[in-house]
């Protein structure tokens, strides 16, 4: 074990966890006052229970050894016995971090992928709902997609697909169950005739600066060492969202004629998952056409919204469906064997499209398992249990008719301050 390696992937267990809260106040700001708790519950419930499934088995089922054809790991992991200290405790990977370590920074992706998924739903899911479908989409769902991308024994990591750090395993895979989840819940009493504006862009500002900050462990951490492709990782994470910032706020510019605040946040964040896949992969000017490209495409994907009629409350499809679709695809295209030995050549680097067509399998696959999986949860907790709340729940917010809580209680002072 290198130490050095070991402290750096611990830092970025921590800020991958991190981001989670970062992501709460961006969907939370951007949802109705009535609505904030809801929503920071749901992203915050999500650390406890993926958490405990993670260690009970759902580790084992992503990183233990191969039950064959790469598509699932068996229960050699149960309750993390066996694991052991050893650097090739983990099938098929020879690690310089502890074995815990690993099993720590994959955690967190655990935790913020179905996070992620809360802001297509947000005004209008039971949150008893949540919590079932919570648990069953992290073991019918992530496990299996982790295994065949991220384990060495999955059918799409044996294929040569790439993802360095999640871009079909935690965004195309939350995007398009939040688009299978939306499907069955329907849309927003009102929408989308009634205005919801943000309630608090100042709380979404500070959420995507959590993300920001966050991204460079969820990215460069998942060098699993303190080495050139962590830095280059970095470098690229940074590059991407800055980009993605620039492209979103000139499209926005140029067809509403202002440039936003929360089109700056939501450009950022989609030059990050744009990135993602191919963080450790690319070089030179590749991070900042990826971001740009980002930025761009995901602010016209909004409209896919209106054109087919499903409620995507805070845009979750737009920017990390097509964002994750994107960067991976494109990594196909800028991949660059120099950059990380481990990778290979893209289309315009030398190697042809081998390595795009993979991509397109790798994205096909994801997909189509989480898509047909999430909406069959969805559909049997609708039918069982009931997905939404009631309208008069609706009308009321989720604040109070599923916590019994307010997010902003001004008590009995009127709008000067006095009681009366």
């Amino acid at each position: 074990m290198d130490t050095g390696d070991n402290a750096w992937v611990l830092v970025c267990s921590a800020m991958v966890l991190f981001m989670t809260p970062g992501l709460a106040f961006f969907y939370g700001g951007m949802v109705r006052s009535k609505n904030i708790l809801g929503m920071l519950m749901q992203n915050f419930f999500s650390m406890g229970l993926v958490s405990v499934l993670w260690l009970a088995f759902v580790f084992s089922l992503a990183f233990g050894e191969d039950l064959g054809g790469g598509l699932l790991g068996n229960f050699q992991f149960v309750g993390l016995n066996g694991i052991g200290t050893a650097a090739d405790a983990i099938p098929g990977l020879a690690l310089t971090i502890a074995p815990l370590t690993f099993v720590a920074f994959q955690l967190m992706f655990a935790v913020i992928t179905p996070a992620l998924i809360t802001g297509a739903i947000a005004d209008r899911m039971r949150f008893g709902a949540w919590v079932v479908f919570l648990g069953a989409w992290v073991v019918l769902v992530y496990a299996p997609i982790a295994h065949w991308v991220f384990s060495p024994g999955g059918w799409l990591f044996q294929l040569g697909a790439l993802d360095f750090a999640g871009g079909t395993v935690v965004h195309i895979n939350a995007g398009i169950a939040a688009l299978a989840l939306v499907l069955v819940i329907g849309k927003r009493k009102g929408w989308p005739g009634d205005a919801m504006p943000p309630h608090s862009l100042p709380l979404t500002l500070l959420g995507t600066g959590i993300l920001w900050f966050g991204w460079f462990g969820f990215n460069a951490g998942s060098a699993l060492g303190a080495n050139s492709v962590a830095a280059q990782a970095f470098i690229n994470t940074h590059m991407a969202a800055a980009a993605g910032m620039l492209g979103w706020l000139l499209v926005e510019r140029i067809k509403g004629g202002h440039a936003t605040t929360l089109g700056a946040a939501s450009g950022a964040v989609a030059g990050l998952v744009a990135i993602t896949p191919c963080a450790g992969f690319v070089g030179g000017w590749s991070p900042i056409v990826i971001g740009l490209a980002a930025g761009v495409i995901c602010f016209l994907a909004i409209q896919l919204k209106f054109k087919f009629g499903y409620d995507d409350s805070l845009d979750v499809i737009a920017v990390h469906l097509v964002g994750g679709i994107l960067g991976s695809i494109l990594l196909g295209v800028f991949a660059d064997s120099g950059v990380n030995s481990a990778g290979v050549d893209g289309l315009l680097t030398g190697g042809g499209a081998a390595l795009l067509g993979k991509q397109f399998v790798a994205v096909g696959a994801t997909l189509a398992w989480s898509f047909v999986v999430s909406l069959i949860l969805a559909k049997v907790i609708d039918a069982t249990m009931g997905l939404r709340v009631t309208p008069d729940e609706e009308a009321e917010g989720l604040d109070q008719t599923q916590h019994a809580e307010a997010g902003y209680s001004y008590g009995d002072f009127g709008s000067m301050g006095r009681i009366g």
